[in-house]
């Protein structure tokens, strides 16, 4: 160590600093084991309450290059939802065909989530780095060729660097902003990913004809590829606020799963986001039989995501703040049991834009205050933690849009799964809030 540092015997136990301005006094504060290689204790000061902050800011800069990322991902994973039934007629291939080039990310998410969140806690800037340059090749990819096989291919690789790119959403937070900045630095990173949702469907609804699929994959591709340079870019610099070492490999994994609150949470972002995927691809296909276009449909989408959006920007926050989590997380689950009885039994253009407004700004929102709570209760294992929440919400996406996808062609029965999908949510919640009271 410098030796112009504080002395330090032994970095687990707790220490004296003296502070040389002002009276004489001694400040005791206690400090994790520091590794050789997790941050240095030269490199923090001690602040007048007695705890060790580094003296860096706040570094949105990185906040802001991520979100365009994490964006960018879900617009490639989007990119022909909102034209299911047009891209089918392009490519001369089913509508379960291109229903697979969004089902395959969860699928593949539920595979890597794990050891992405390993590889996030071990190298966070390399990790990170990796899945923004793999994104952009796979949507470059999709270019090479306009036929179904060069889209599935793309997907497929964009598909692998989603595990690394959503892991991070808290991570990312933990490691670049203040301790009172990171709940609105999850927010930023769940609002991007509603945002590049909603490019997706805008893209969409404006580029709805079968010659214009093309246009769609590129700009996906340029989108992707800026992005990608700009926050690899912004990563050459390490990070201010280090989490340090966690507990090695599937060790981490195992302290983080011992929490039965994180548990119970992944139960409830399985059937919350699975009812969010299987909403965002098939919503189309559903509301056809009742007469609404592709363009319809995308507005209705759009309709949710804005909302979404702008819950997502708003209520997380002060949610945190006031202790709300259980009481919004109810709220959110029972008004997308309502929309979806009702697009059951009376589905139209009014009643969605009515439905999915209400349900878009709530049930968005969830997942940073979901994402906020299990940072806070994990720490530094915050990739471990992200990666088991995304794995439980992707795992879900897979099953809950499997199975509407079976019952595709009748609308009704689909809509009414999804209901009940959303009533086996409240029971976790009841445990839910016992556990966090």
């Amino acid at each position: 160590m410098p030796s112009n540092a504080p002395a330090v015997s032994n970095p687990a136990s707790a220490i004296s600093v003296k502070v040389p301005d002002g009276p004489k006094y001694a400040i005791r504060c206690t400090l994790t084991r520091l590794r050789n290689d997790g941050p240095r204790v030269d490199d923090r000061r001690v602040n007048a309450v007695g705890s060790a902050v580094n003296s860096s800011r706040s570094r949105w800069s990185v906040l802001i290059a991520y979100a365009s990322v994490a964006a960018a991902s879900q617009t490639l994973w989007l990119t022909y939802a909102p034209v299911t039934t047009v891209a089918a007629d392009h490519y001369g291939v089913s509508i379960g065909a291109i229903g697979w080039l969004a089902n395959i990310e969860p699928l593949l998410y539920v595979l890597l989530a794990l050891p992405a969140g390993l590889l996030l806690d071990r190298s966070f800037r390399s990790s990170l780095a990796a899945g923004a340059i793999l994104s952009a090749i796979g949507a470059i990819v999709r270019l090479l060729g306009d036929d179904y096989s060069w889209a599935l291919i793309g997907q497929l690789i964009a598909a692998v660097a989603q595990p690394l790119l959503l892991s991070a959403i808290a991570k990312v937070a933990r490691e670049y902003l203040t301790e009172k900045d990171r709940p609105a630095g999850i927010a930023l990173g769940a609002c991007s990913l509603t945002a590049g949702q909603l490019l997706a469907i805008v893209l969409g609804a404006a580029l709805s004809a079968p010659d214009q699929i093309p246009d769609l994959e590129l700009i996906g591709a340029v989108f992707a590829a800026v992005s990608a340079i700009v926050l690899v870019l912004c990563l050459l610099r390490p990070s201010p606020y280090p989490s340090g070492r966690v507990a090695a490999g599937l060790e981490s994994l195992r302290v983080v799963w011992s929490d039965r609150a994180i548990r119970i949470m992944c139960g409830v972002v399985f059937l919350g986001f699975g009812i969010y995927i299987a909403e965002t691809t098939w919503l189309q296909a559903l509301l056809e039989p009742a007469g609404i276009t592709a363009s319809s449909a995308g507005v209705l989408l759009v309709i949710m995501l804005v909302a979404g959006t702008i819950g997502a920007a708003t209520l997380p926050t002060t949610i945190a703040r006031r202790n709300a989590q259980p009481a919004m997380l109810f709220a959110s689950v029972i008004v997308g049991i309502v929309a979806a009885l009702a697009l059951a039994v009376a589905p139209g253009f009014g009643v969605g834009v009515a439905v999915l407004a209400v349900s878009g700004f709530l049930n968005v929102a969830a997942l940073p205050v979901i994402l906020e709570l299990a940072e806070r209760r994990a720490g530094a294992a915050g990739g471990a933690v992200a990666s088991l929440v995304w794995l439980a919400g992707n795992a879900g996406g897979l099953v809950v849009a499997l199975s509407v996808q079976a019952l595709v062609d009748t609308p009704a029965a689909a809509f009414t799964l999804l209901a009940v999908f959303g009533l086996l949510a409240v029971p976790l919640l009841v445990a839910l809030r016992k556990r966090i009271a």
